[in-house]
């Protein structure tokens, strides 16, 4: 009598949805590499001209820009083509209250609804509220409906052309064309004094530090894992029970805030804001300076944003008219060999000096 033996199939397991993990450098890691940005930005002064350090002064205020990028676009995966808009804001808030404080003690003419940013404290506030408040309403709208990918994209674009055409408009109120400049002081410090320079460049050192330590913490928190795992797996989150739109806002909004701040440091430092700082292609330069350093990485934004800053205007200088090109070329090459940028060929040396190392030894 034959016996035949029947096999029982392996009980399927419950699977519960996992968050992406995020790729944020260790603590000791992250210390090291911004301690060697502070050394190399604070002894910079000491090596550069008075027109070099207003360039690399504007430089930092790019960089602050890419911090925000990074964290919207490489953890979030928001292709942010608009953050021009923000810098805007930030910046054109900045001018107002800078030329009303002027006029207060020039005599000059002004709007007289400029008054609304005559307090200092009223400024900063509205320099890191207004973008964040215009960031919720167009994301929170956009991403309740679920557009994302190019469609996204392509709305920040159609708000940055939207923005540059309205200042346009605003001779009277907002210079037009021209923009806004002339400014005398900003909170009380003469704004051409050489000391006073020195001492903007290291405000806008302190606060570019302080945004990449912030950037860190949101990378190693629960959010920055929410945010990754949104980028990664929009339904698995939603099965978890968390909103997406809710968390993409909320990146969204960070980075508009951060590129707010910019816009206000950039005004006294540069001396002018008008609408060709904001629009369209300034928007993409941002993008492309990010793409260039890494944008999944903690400071691949930074150092993209400084690096082809630099080498912008020293090409533009000798080869004004292929600038454009150089940079078309950089974003394609970007693109189709090094889609991690800057950053990711420092991370493929140090892989492949460990994989070396562990051969060696067995």
């Amino acid at each position: 009598m034959s016996t035949q033996l029947k096999l029982k199939k392996p009980a399927k397991k419950k699977t519960t949805p996992k968050l992406s993990v995020v790729n944020a450098p260790t603590l000791r890691t992250a210390a090291l590499g911004l301690a060697a940005l502070a050394a190399v930005l604070l002894c910079a002064p000491l090596f550069l001209s008075t027109f070099q350090l207003t360039l690399m002064s504007r430089l930092v205020c790019y960089a602050i820009v890419a911090v925000g990028i990074g964290l919207a676009w490489g953890r979030g995966g928001m292709l942010t083509l608009g953050q021009g808009v923000f810098f805007g804001i930030g910046a054109y808030i900045m001018a107002m209250h800078m030329l009303y404080s002027d006029s207060q003690i020039f005599g000059t003419t002004v709007p007289q609804w400029w008054s609304i940013f005559a307090n200092p404290a009223v400024a900063l506030i509205a320099v890191v509220a207004l973008p964040g408040i215009v960031a919720f309403v167009l994301g929170f709208s956009i991403f309740k409906r679920r557009i994302k990918g190019a469609y996204f994209a392509i709305v920040n674009q159609a708000l940055a052309a939207a923005v540059v055409v309205l200042l346009v408009g605003q001779q009277d109120s907002l210079g037009g064309s021209n923009g806004l400049s002339g400014f005398r002081s900003f909170m009380g410090f003469a704004v051409y004094d050489p000391i006073n320079r020195i001492m903007f460049y290291f405000t806008a050192v302190g606060v570019l530090l302080a945004l990449v330590a912030i950037s860190y913490w949101l990378m190693r928190s629960r959010y920055g894992e929410l945010l990754v795992a949104t980028r990664d797996a929009e339904e698995r989150v939603r099965f978890l029970g968390y909103d997406p739109a809710l968390i993409k806002t909320a990146a969204y909004v960070i980075a508009a805030m951060i590129a707010g701040i910019a816009g206000a440091l950039f005004v006294p430092i540069v001396g002018i804001i008008s609408p060709a700082e904001i629009g369209v292609v300034p928007s993409i330069v941002f993008v492309i300076a990010v793409a260039a350093g890494g944008r999944a990485s903690l400071f691949g934004p930074v150092v993209g944003a400084l690096v082809l800053g630099w080498v912008e205007s020293t090409l533009a200088q000798t080869f004004p008219s292929m600038w454009s090109y150089f940079q078309g070329a950089i974003l394609v090459l970007v693109i189709v060999l090094l889609p991690g940028g800057i950053a990711s060929i420092k991370l493929s040396a140090l892989k492949n000096k460990a994989r070396k190392a562990r051969k060696a030894t067995s």
